[in-house]
């Protein structure tokens, strides 16, 4: 058992929300976390893809009124939008009699439904949190390329090989496309959509190109702008908007696209261990786009993440706003030396960051120069939280 860092965060928001949802892709552990949190108060469990959990929600005010002293734990709520208009009535009554807060915890394996129907009913009544896979701060040191190799999603980490943990994550994909999708989003062929992460995959932390996924799946601009729409709201896939601050130069526009898990972008091009990972084309963007998850999961509420690429060449392969601080120039290498390229340098000298990184995979933390430091990406997770913790 793996102790999941958010923990405390969530349970912070219980006891001070009478409703908080708990959102992240399938798999990722959300069941497993708030059913840990169950033992330590009085509760209620329901999946409400069980048909005998969602039968006992035909008068969902009558048999919630009933549990009002426990908190309510209702999984895959996503399942009976209906159900929020009831928790809205629910809430309401409790307050009127003091009970403020840990009525409800709803857990969403996406953010589509559960955002549109809380944005309508819910507001000021509700907490959102989203639970990323294990991060670089939840596992053994030691274990860094495990994780990025296998990603995080807990069973396929856990996995007793990389036969096993390989089988487990196409498993993982074949379920979204067949099953999945169709219950959380559009109608959209399978096999399809199948041919649109992969391509993703292939494409890995490049910029946006629209024109030429639409040729290889021949489809328009708009359905693709769809597909992706929907693997963003899925959790899956993170859009990285380019900074726009002016700074008198040609800067790039379209976003970056990266499939946010590591071990799913492998399992997708048919990667096993870490010698397949390292004799392919995508590793030095697999490595990138894992930093960065790794990262931007570690940050706390209100981060703002962005990348810059001039037209002359300089690029800062992610930019770092913490709230109420000036960015970080974060230059992403997946090599021993750690030496920042040109580019990085004339592109710090446009954003003047107030810290810049060169993240590599050595466990030696030093200066390359009198303003960059070299890090590994768990050191550079605790210099976010240690920041966090002192602003």
């Amino acid at each position: 058992m793996i102790d999941r860092r958010l923990r405390p965060h969530l349970c912070s928001l219980i006891d001070q929300y009478p409703a908080v949802a708990l959102l992240g892709p399938r798999q990722v552990g959300k069941t497993t976390l708030a059913l840990e949190i169950a033992e330590s108060t009085e509760s209620v469990y329901l999946d409400l893809e069980s048909t005998s959990d969602r039968a006992k929600l035909s008068d969902p005010e009558l048999y919630l009124a009933d549990h009002e002293d426990r908190l309510v734990i209702l999984d895959e709520v996503h399942r009976v939008p209906d159900l929020f208009r009831s928790l809205r009535g629910l809430i309401d009554r409790g307050r009127r009699k003091g009970k403020r807060a840990g009525r409800f915890l709803l857990l969403g394996s996406a953010s589509i439904d559960l955002l549109r129907q809380t944005g309508e009913t819910l507001a000021g009544r509700i907490a959102y949190l989203e639970l990323a896979p294990l991060d670089v701060l939840e596992v053994e040191a030691g274990d860094l390329d495990k994780l990025w190799v296998r990603g995080g999603f807990p069973d396929s980490f856990l996995a007793v090989d990389d036969s096993e943990s390989l089988m487990w994550r196409q498993n993982f994909i074949r379920t979204y496309l067949e099953r999945d999708v169709p219950q959380l989003g559009p109608r959209i062929p399978a096999e399809t959509l199948r041919r649109f992460w992969v391509m993703l995959a292939h494409t890995q932390g490049g910029l946006l190109n629209a024109a030429a996924l639409s040729r290889g799946l021949g489809v328009d601009g708009k359905t693709i702008a769809k597909y992706l729409d929907l693997m963003v709201d899925l959790l899956l896939v993170r859009r990285l908007m380019p900074w726009h601050k002016n700074v008198g130069k040609r800067l790039v526009k379209s976003p970056k696209v990266y499939i946010r898990d590591s071990g799913v972008t492998h399992a997708l091009l048919g990667l096993g261990g870490k010698e397949d990972v390292v004799g392919h084309p995508v590793v030095g963007q697999s490595w990138e786009g894992f930093v960065i998850e790794n990262t931007l999961s570690i940050a706390p509420d209100g981060t703002e993440a962005s990348f810059y690429r001039a037209s002359g060449g300089a690029e800062i392969d992610l930019l770092l706003l913490l709230p109420g601080r000036k960015p970080w120039a974060i230059e992403i290498k997946r090599s021993l030396d750690p030496s920042p390229g040109k580019g990085f340098h004339n592109a710090c000298v446009d954003v003047r960051p107030e810290a810049k990184y060169v993240v590599y995979p050595g466990d030696e933390k030093f200066s390359v120069s009198r303003s960059v430091m070299a890090i590994n990406a768990t050191d550079l997770a605790r210099e976010v939280v240690k920041e966090t913790c002192s602003s």
